[in-house]
């Protein structure tokens, strides 16, 4: 008879413990990644709210909203109307309707993280908006905000909920097409409502490129605490004999 394979791996590790590894290894370039990509933003994003405070952006927030400003029309102001409540109410509505079908295919992880996420996002909008107090700009189309103007939080929670639920789904398909057309559709979404804050003049650039800054750094940590969360539960014993 022949005798069955011998295991290639070192003497103290079990047959099949090259295959669990590959994992761990992947979600460990994950967690550095998602670390570089967070502290770099957080860098940045500390940088832009320096020169915020400074005046140093209003030459470039001016020339970028009068250059927008040109292309207005009543048509696209309606369309950029529709858009900014993608941001805002028609999210929150959203975000219900995924909260109910994550509870009915018991993705309670999926729900879990959501709700962090989101939770998040409304903390940072709020304790970072009043640590800037910036003022408004002069609005084009609609009554202005009567909260304060910098991070855009439209841009920020806008970012962290499509953003979460392109993961939580592709994380659950296979199909690489589909992948892709979801991860699009949400970049799609999330830039097209940061522009349309600044069409309507509620927003300067910066604070949208500063929503999207935020929204990046804390989006990054959850994919951290995620990963971290994985290795850990993938890396437990096996208690079966």
């Amino acid at each position: 008879m022949s005798e069955p394979p011998a295991h290639t791996g070192r003497k103290d590790e079990p047959p099949g413990s090259e295959i669990a590894a590959e994992p761990i290894a992947f979600f460990e370039v994950a967690i550095v990644i998602s670390l570089a990509i967070s502290v770099l933003c957080l860098f940045v994003f500390v940088w832009l709210g320096r020169e915020m405070r400074a005046g140093d952006t209003l030459r470039f927030d001016e020339t970028i909203r009068n250059w927008v400003h040109q292309f207005a029309t009543p048509g696209f102001t309606t369309l950029m109307k529709i858009v900014s409540m993608m941001g805002a109410q028609v999210l929150a509505v959203e975000l219900l309707i995924a909260f109910v079908v994550f509870a009915r295919l018991r993705w309670k992880r999926a729900g879990f993280w959501l709700a962090i996420a989101m939770a998040g996002a409304l903390i940072l909008e709020v304790s970072l908006k009043y640590a800037y107090h910036r003022i408004r700009p002069q609005a084009y189309f609609v009554p202005e905000p009567a909260s304060y103007s910098f991070p855009s939080g439209h841009a920020l929670t806008s970012f962290c909920f499509y953003a979460v639920m392109a993961g939580l789904i592709t994380d659950r398909i296979k199909s690489l097409p589909w992948r892709i057309a979801l991860w699009t559709v949400a970049a799609l979404l999330v830039i097209s409502i940061g522009l349309s804050r600044i069409y309507l003049g509620v927003h300067y650039p910066s604070d949208v490129l500063a929503g999207y800054l935020a929204a990046t750094v804390w989006v990054g940590t959850i994919i951290v605490l995620d990963h971290v969360r994985k290795v850990r539960k993938s890396s437990k014993p096996s208690l079966a004999e």
